[in-house]
């Protein structure tokens, strides 16, 4: 029987362990292997560091979930998105990335291109023309984030993609914030998926994890398998378990946080200086293809930009926690602009805002008496 993605979610694909039929995976913890008189090993694995047991059933999971061949979980998102930069290009290539997206990995992106000679342009990815006139004859990498991380810019994957493959070139995505439960970018001619799973896919905000995801066993694949392996980059044994634990809440937790967010999208919005920033919202630049390429939801993320100081508002906050990071259980509030440093692209009045599992109610009400 060929179940749904919720269901393969919540059952964690029959994930009950074959030695004592518990319904829940154990978690091995242990570094090393046996091997018997012969000095052959018991097992098929020698050493923990890239053949520990316990992330595979996370692994099997998150493959299915976004339909894709093979997954590997990172001991962080950073780990995982790097991984795919320094495994795919070599000196003298060239990337295409977003302008607006992740200011960490933009950071990393740019010193590590300079250190390694690969040429690296930053552009609108909502804008195909602008992709197009990106590319070149040594471009091995088109880098998407979609929605984009402050602004929420959505990036049409089936059309970049299309001239990204036309010019030669893979396609990886940060699905990160719309997770499988909205979109399935391997479908719509990704090559690869990236998550940071500390965020909707672990869900609790008690993981540090990444994720990559690949539709072919190639190639690329097996060296970003070889990074992983040799770089140590590996998930831990409690972590991957509490991933998997994660993940099989993900269709409740994502689908409930993005209904709350769209209509708290509009809520938030009719108030006095508030402009908010979401893509379900019809006024949204990107709402048509967002619209198209999204299903079941828009997701938890959205950000506002303010006429008062926006950190005037955080102090009166009581229900919004200020914190960094998204895609938890609590709903968080953060000026983005004073966590990236004076560099930082983010406007000073945009507040992001990770939209939890509160009443709709408590957190309208916090916000609206915080900006009154």
């Amino acid at each position: 029987m060929k179940y749904r993605p919720e269901t393969l979610a919540a059952k964690a694909i029959d994930a009950i362990d074959d030695a004592t039929g518990a319904i829940v995976p154990p978690i091995h913890l242990a570094t090393t292997y046996a091997r018997d008189a012969d000095y052959k090993l018991i097992g098929d694995r020698d050493y923990t560091r890239d053949k520990n047991p316990t992330p595979v059933a996370a692994e099997e999971l998150l493959a299915a979930l976004e339909r894709g061949a093979k997954a590997a979980v990172f001991s962080s998102g950073m780990a995982a998105a790097t991984a795919v930069f320094r495994s795919v290009c070599k000196p003298g290539d060239h990337i295409v990335a977003p302008r607006v997206g992740y200011y960490a990995l933009r950071g990393w992106l740019e010193r590590w291109a300079a250190k390694w000679r690969v040429d690296v342009d930053l552009v609108d990815m909502t804008d195909l023309a602008a992709v197009r006139a990106a590319m070149r004859p040594t471009t091995r990498l088109v880098w998407i984030e979609t929605p984009a991380n402050p602004t929420w810019d959505v990036t049409d994957i089936a059309a970049v993609a299309a001239i990204a493959h036309g010019n030669g070139a893979l396609v990886a995505v940060d699905s990160t914030c719309a997770t499988p439960v909205h979109t399935r970018p391997l479908e719509l001619g990704a090559d690869l998926v990236m998550h940071s799973a500390t965020k909707y896919l672990a869900g609790h905000s008690d993981v540090l994890a990444g994720a990559v995801v690949t539709r072919n066993v190639d190639d690329t694949w097996r060296e970003i398998m070889t990074t992983r392996a040799t770089e140590g980059a590996v998930l831990g044994p409690v972590d991957a378990w509490l991933l998997l634990r994660g993940m099989r809440t993900l269709f409740v937790r994502v689908e409930r946080q993005s209904r709350t967010a769209l209509s708290l999208a509009s809520r938030l919005a009719a108030l006095p200086g508030v402009t908010v920033c979401y893509p379900g919202l019809p006024y949204h630049p990107q709402h048509a293809v967002a619209a198209r390429q999204m299903t079941g939801g828009f997701g938890g993320m959205m950000s506002v930009r303010l006429a008062k100081d926006p950190l005037e508002v955080v102090k009166k906050l009581r229900v919004w926690l200020p914190a960094t990071s998204l895609g938890g259980v609590e709903s968080l509030v953060e000026h983005r602009a004073s966590v990236e440093g004076p560099a930082s692209p983010t406007p000073r009045d945009l507040l992001r805002l990770s939209v939890g599992l509160e009443h709709e109610d408590d957190l309208f009400a916090d916000f609206a008496e915080a900006v009154s």
